[in-house]
This record gives C-alpha cells, sequence and structure tokens, in this order.
C-alpha cells in the first residue's frame, strides 16, 4: 500500500512511501486486540481502594446485648458490620490489577490495530519536521492543514520532541508519542495517525524484529 508524503502545510511531496505489509496488511486479530487494550486500562488503575475490616476499626469490644431473644440479628461489639458505621465485610483492599501478556501477543495486537487504521485510510505520513519554540497555535496550524482538527489526532515522532510535545500539550484532541511507545488502545482510540517518515521506519525495526 503506497502512501503519498505531505508537507507541514498538506501539500504533496511528490514522494510516496509503502507501507510495510507484514505491519500495515495484516488480517487483523480482535481477540488480541481485546487482551492488550485490557491489560493497558488495568494498568492505569491505582489499586488503592480500601476499606477498614472489623479487626482495624477502634471501637470497644463490649458485646452490647444477648446472644439470642432479642429479635434481630446476633451481633457482638460496635464494629460489627451488622450495625451502622460498623466495619466492612471482605472490602476492597490495594491490589495491582496488571496482568501478563506474551511479547508476542502485544506485537499481534499493534500490528492488528495499525492495520485498522489502514484498512481505513486513516493513516497520514509527513516528512520530518520540527518546531523552532514551542507554540500551540503552529501545531493546530499543522493539523489544520492535514484536515485532521476536529478528529483525535495521534502524531509518531521518531525520538522525543520537546518543543512538538509541547505544542500540543493543552490540546484535548491531539496526542503526540514516540514509535517506541505506540500500543494499540493509542491508535485505536485515535481517529487519524500522524507518521512522520523516520518513524515509520522506526516502526518497521520495532514490530518486525
Amino acid at each position: 500500500m503506497e502512501v503519498s508524503v505531505l508537507n507541514i502545510n498538506g501539500q504533496e511531496t511528490g514522494r510516496k512511501v509503502t507501507l510495510n505489509e507484514s505491519i500495515f496488511g495484516i488480517e487483523p486479530n480482535d481477540h488480541v486486540l481485546y487482551l492488550d487494550v485490557k491489560q493497558y486500562l488495568a494498568n492505569q488503575r491505582q489499586g488503592t481502594a480500601k476499606s477498614k475490616e472489623r479487626s482495624e476499626m477502634s471501637g470497644s469490644t463490649r458485646k452490647l446485648g444477648r446472644q439470642k431473644g432479642g429479635g434481630g440479628a446476633r451481633r457482638g461489639d460496635i464494629n460489627s458490620p451488622v450495625l451502622v458505621g460498623g466495619a466492612r465485610v471482605f472490602g476492597p483492599k490495594p491490589r495491582d490489577y496488571g496482568f501478563k501478556l506474551n511479547k508476542k501477543v502485544k506485537l499481534l495486537a499493534r500490528k492488528s490495530a495499525l492495520s485498522y487504521k489502514a484498512q481505513d485510510n486513516a493513516i497520514i505520513v509527513v516528512e520530518d519536521f520540527d518546531l523552532a519554540t514551542p507554540k500551540t497555535k503552529d501545531f493546530v496550524n499543522i493539523v489544520k492543514s492535514l484536515n485532521a482538527d476536529n478528529k483525535k489526532t495521534l502524531l509518531l515522532l521518531p525520538s522525543v520532541n520537546k518543543n512538538v510535545y509541547l505544542s500540543a500539550r493543552n490540546l484535548q484532541r491531539s496526542e503526540v508519542m514516540t514509535a517506541s511507545a505506540l500500543n494499540a488502545y493509542k491508535v485505536l482510540n485515535a481517529d487519524v495517525l500522524v507518521i512522520t517518515e523516520k518513524s515509520l521506519e522506526a516502526i518497521d525495526g520495532i514490530l518486525n524484529k
């Protein structure tokens, strides 16, 4: 699949690049995508929810009423979960929600996500560029020139570029990340994938190991 290379003004440069069929042209695996997205979202969870159980409550341990014959549930001290203000039974505890996925599964998930974008013609290749200073207005003009201003845009760079990152940081519908940090969730979450030429080379090197 050939894609025209554009400049940051949205004009064709006259060059074309061929998207690697083994990355952008495979049959997407939906189950693998589900597992990878599930892992990504699980890793975002803090897992810090905590409630006090009976042994952690402060309060008298005196038994408040007789064991039987009171007409209600049997309960002991004031910390009983039966009482209002008492402890919680089997409440949440701090935990790690993350789980392991094999490298080949994650690799296939990224290829599947990129193949979906290629099928939807939602990939734009631009020539490598830099911004002299961090300026949101300049980044907005680039996105508008690429006809992606009303869409969720993910820009992939070959390496960290502070000026470009800071220029896009305040934009709700735009995100900048390096090719090495690419993951299936970010690709699927974006409406348009903007890839620089060197980023395309980096993706080929990473996903064709």
